[in-house]
């Protein structure tokens, strides 16, 4: 039997006349690009460069980190201030403000949509006296090197087709995700450590969570070796990654050798592109064994820097332990570090919830910030903070004076952003009085990735894979648009 033959054998008409027309396409374009190609030779050294031509124009953030609260946390009672509800308390949503905008299923069958303003006092912080809640004394210190966008919008108006559209810039699913495209346009700054690593860390028992799906940090559409790999919290960050007893670091990189052997007689045979990904997979898993460990080993850290952090961070899976393993990683040359936090969706009991959530991450994400602003490391790191998106001023169930829960609000939520070429101490938009519509500045869930995508030196119109005859983009085909009031 030949393998070649038989895979030949079995192809469409469609298949053959296909790879065929891109075939004489490809000689045709190289002869015409073969300068251009010549010049954009792969960054020395680097086992995955940038994409020939990319950054499009330089970058002021080389890295990113990414802090997704999962479950949608409440925009009223954190960062959108609004006074002037108390004396809305229990009164009914004017219809003018709702306008027959739809609304969940979880509230559509009651009888009232009772306004509930936030039971947590805000004050003015920092330089820029941006209003924060008291439920974030820690965040609160950091306000000025943030640009707070209180205008994110999206369609989306449940967990995961809001969670599939901030992560991939489209509700459905199978797109490529965010730190995914990143990993391929601009390739690893390190040999030895995956472009894209995810954390999805331990929240507190008594929250209500929403299910993660891998799609969050999937690929999609582009080469498998962009997904983002996932470190464990428990057991071995990595599975498999330390050698089995009687196997050492030779035999180990003997076997290795072999098997790339086999798979490039392979690839020549069939041209599978995913032969390639698990070559180049197999021997980024066999630096890891070494690079991994030196990693998750925090003895080299200060006790200033520890307890900055706070006292979760040796509790390996914790959100603490999460955000200065993103630190260590960026260091060592991981282009992309996604943090998704659980159990943000308070549709009951939201005083008390909510305050678990903010114990879980409020210290530990402000001595991110600061941490990297100390290392010199914020200055190109770009730090992402938000959920999928807001929660209702009405209350959902029953409402009283120190107890209420909130329903699921698409129209408008509040992110931050923080670092590289981000105009610290910035509030970017404004809501009504109720927080249920925009009225200045409207900031779309993919104008904010096309913003993320400017600040790595990527120009998102121009940033595109085909597949299944389109020019994919992160941030689709519609018209989006930098937003430009919160660069430095």
């Amino acid at each position: 039997m030949n393998p070649l033959l038989d895979y030949h054998r079995l192809q469409t008409r469609r298949q053959f006349f296909g790879d065929s027309g891109l075939r004489v396409g490809g000689i045709a374009l190289a002869s015409m690009m073969g300068h251009e190609l010549a010049s954009a030779a792969p960054a020395k050294g680097l086992i995955h460069p940038p994409m020939p031509g990319l950054p499009h124009f330089a970058p002021k953030a080389k890295r990113l980190i990414y802090l997704h609260m999962n479950g949608a946390p409440s925009q009223l009672d954190l960062w959108d201030h609004k006074p002037q509800l108390k004396a809305f308390f229990d009164k009914d949503l004017p219809e003018s403000v709702r306008n027959g905008q739809r609304i969940t299923t979880m509230t559509s069958g009651q009888s009232r949509l009772a306004v509930a303003p936030s039971m947590f006092q805000f004050q003015q912080h920092g330089k820029s006296g941006t209003w924060v809640s008291e439920l974030m004394p820690y965040t609160a210190k950091i306000v000025d090197e943030l640009a707070l966008i209180k205008t994110v919008n999206t369609t989306a108006i449940n967990h995961d087709p809001a969670c599939t559209f901030v992560m991939t810039g489209s509700e459905v699913p199978g797109k490529a995700s965010i730190g995914s495209w990143l990993a391929y346009g601009l390739g690893s700054l390190s040999n030895d450590l995956p472009a894209f690593v995810v954390f999805t860390p331990s929240f507190p028992a008594a929250s209500q969570a929403q299910a993660l799906f891998t799609r969050m940090w999937s690929s999609g559409y582009l080469p498998t070796k962009y997904t983002g790999v996932a470190l464990r919290g428990q057991g071995d960050p990595v599975l498999y990654v330390k050698n089995p007893p009687g196997v050492n670091a030779s035999d180990r990189r003997t076997m290795l050798d072999a098997l790339n052997q086999l798979n490039h007689i392979q690839h020549e045979r069939i041209g599978d592109p995913e032969i390639q990904t698990r070559i180049a997979q197999y021997e980024m898993a066999f630096r890891m064994q070494s690079s991994v460990p030196e990693l998750t080993d925090l003895a080299g850290e200060s006790k200033a820097t520890l307890d900055m952090y706070g006292a979760d961070v040796h509790r390996s899976g914790s959100f603490t332990h999460s955000a200065i393993m993103a630190r260590r990683l960026i260091e060592r040359g991981t282009r992309v570090v996604q943090i998704l936090h659980r159990g943000w969706d308070q549709h009951n009991s939201l005083p008390k919830l909510l305050r678990g959530q903010i114990q879980d991450t409020d210290q530990a994400c402000a001595a991110l910030v600061m941490d990297l602003k100390e290392r010199g490391l914020l200055e190109d790191t770009l730090v992402v903070w938000g959920g999928e998106f807001g929660r209702t001023v009405y209350s959902q169930g029953t409402l009283t004076k120190d107890n209420y829960g909130r329903d699921h609000h698409p129209r408008n939520f509040c992110m931050w952003m923080a670092g590289g070429g981000v105009k610290g101490g910035t509030v970017y938009g404004e809501t009504d009085d109720f927080s249920y519509n925009i009225v200045k500045d409207p900031v779309h869930i993919n104008d904010l990735n096309a913003t993320i995508l400017h600040l790595m030196g990527i120009d998102h119109s121009r940033f595109s894979f085909k597949f299944q005859g389109l020019d994919q983009r992160l941030t689709g085909v519609e018209d989006h648009h930098v937003v430009k009031g919160v660069l430095a």
